[in-house]
């Protein structure tokens, strides 16, 4: 970035990284640590006259907590002073702090209906049992493997712990304008990687916090859900289109850093997925196949025996055959073990 100077606080120990950033204009990004392989979230304070605007707290691990607990003595935060809690939407990395903060700030908590009602699927009084039952038959019915399969339900299981206490919530839409920072930021809609995600923007100052809808250096997630709009993959392009065409001086994602060249970065994205779209379209004409195969050919040994990035790439892989299969790309067949596609 050249047009900005961040101001560096103690070492993280996130890729030697500080554990927060100040921006200009009263914005605080804090690096809060991830079991995964994408190390940390942003969460970021935004300060008012009254305090602070806290989005997207983070999981809910001791790891966090102790790194939250480091950046809020460091900057002279007590709980008291969050006010608000804001969420851009439920991923359990950007979700799973919310209720642990509100305990002990008693800041209301505001996140989309949409969004909501996804925590309720996965985290809600069955504990989710529907949802996974619901996915497994899914990854079943286009291919995946028994073994592959049983190691979904404890994986799904294990986020319970990290989403809790889950908050009490109070929802907000796209189309409103909430007050943050002394700015006043327009709520946009930013359908495929989440449903119901929301980013968040400010004429004024044209910022916009993008959640994980436009990242700088790796690709958002985009799944197909069972029981939701199969039409993921195409809601993700129309909303890169939309969001191109905003102002943007700098956006701050909900990974990596924050960045310029939002515009030319969304059209990156598109151009991405359409690539893979190709690639998938040339796979299944040489050898047609399952789903499950699909994944296999693009993600293969990058995600074996890991039930988190099999499942992220496994539904991306259905977003991208159901979106050929609209197009009338791909044809599928039902076979005795499954649905196989072709070209």
């Amino acid at each position: 970035m050249t047009s900005y100077e961040s101001g560096g606080n103690r070492l993280s120990g996130i890729a030697g990284r500080p554990a927060a950033t100040a921006w200009p204009g009263g914005i605080l990004q804090v690096r809060v640590p991830l079991p995964f392989s994408l190390k940390w979230v942003n969460s970021y304070l935004l300060r008012d006259e009254r305090g602070y605007v806290l989005i997207d707290p983070g999981l809910h691990t001791d790891e966090a907590v102790a790194a939250w607990k480091g950046v809020m003595d460091e900057h002279a935060i007590g709980f008291q002073d969050i006010h608000t809690i804001m969420l851009t939407h439920q991923h359990p990395d950007h979700y799973g702090l919310a209720g642990w903060f509100q305990e002990r700030s008693g800041a209301p908590v505001y996140i989309s209906a949409e969004s909501y009602a996804y925590t309720q699927r996965l985290w809600g009084d069955d504990g989710g049992a529907a949802f996974a039952a619901d996915l497994t038959a899914l990854y079943t019915q286009h291919g995946m493997p028994s073994q592959v399969v049983a190691a979904l339900g404890p994986h799904l299981d294990s986020f319970i712990a990290k989403v809790s206490p889950q908050p009490q919530v109070q929802f907000i839409e796209a189309g409103q304008t909430v007050r943050m920072a002394e700015t006043d930021w327009q709520l946009i809609d930013a359908p495929g990687h989440a449903g119901g995600q929301l980013c968040f923007y400010a004429p004024d100052k044209r910022w916009m916090i993008c959640g994980d809808q436009v990242l700088p250096t790796i690709t958002p997630n985009i799944s197909a859900v069972p029981g939701e709009d199969d039409r993921q993959l195409k809601r993700f392009l129309l909303s890169l289109r939309e969001l191109a065409c905003y102002e943007v001086e700098l956006a701050f994602p909900g990974h990596r850093e924050p960045f310029e060249r939002f515009g030319e970065r969304a059209a990156e994205l598109a151009a991405h997925h359409e690539r893979r779209l190709e690639s998938i379209v040339l796979m299944l004409r040489e050898s047609p196949g399952s789903a499950y195969s699909v994944c296999m050919r693009l993600f293969g040994e990058r995600i074996a025996g890991d039930a988190h990035h099999m499942r992220f790439a496994m539904s991306e892989t259905l977003a991208h055959i159901y979106d050929l299969e609209h197009k009338g790309l791909l044809a599928r067949r039902l076979q005795e073990d499954g649905i196989t596609y072709v070209a």
